[in-house]
């Protein structure tokens, strides 16, 4: 009876294992992140050298939207990693003077501290992801 109890939890514990190994082959290790926009987070990104990118939105512009949709579809894609921070246009008014933006829907793509993209309005989802991709 021992033996019939153990053979029986052999393939229990197999799948279980198996189980936890393809989900973890599964879930993307370094997939883009999407996060609001915190100076803190942002000068953490930069001081690691990691990709780290600024949307500049707003609630009511229909581009920003756009933008955001296509960002959406990029987040469980492993072949876009780093950080996207989504920062408030409307608030962030000193962080806009700092960086020169003058309108929103505006993307700047960091790899540390260094920018290597910068554009306002693009709305093509390739063209983003492109631009994403400049961080690495």
């Amino acid at each position: 009876m021992h033996k019939t109890l153990a053979h029986q939890m052999l393939p229990h514990k197999a799948l279980a294992l198996l189980t936890l190994t393809l989900s973890a082959w599964m879930v993307p290790a370094h997939a883009l992140d999407i996060a609001p926009y915190s100076a803190q987070t942002l000068a953490q990104k930069q001081q690691a050298g990691e990709a780290v990118s600024l949307h500049f939105h707003a609630k009511w512009c229909p581009t920003c939207l756009v933008q955001e949709k296509a960002f959406n579809t990029f987040k469980g894609d492993a072949t876009v990693p780093g950080t996207l921070l989504v920062v408030d246009h409307d608030q962030e008014r000193e962080l806009k003077r700092q960086m020169g933006i003058r309108a929103q829907s505006t993307l700047i793509v960091f790899k540390g501290q260094e920018q290597k993209h910068r554009s306002g309005g693009v709305t093509d989802p390739q063209a983003l992801k492109a631009a994403l991709l400049s961080a690495q």
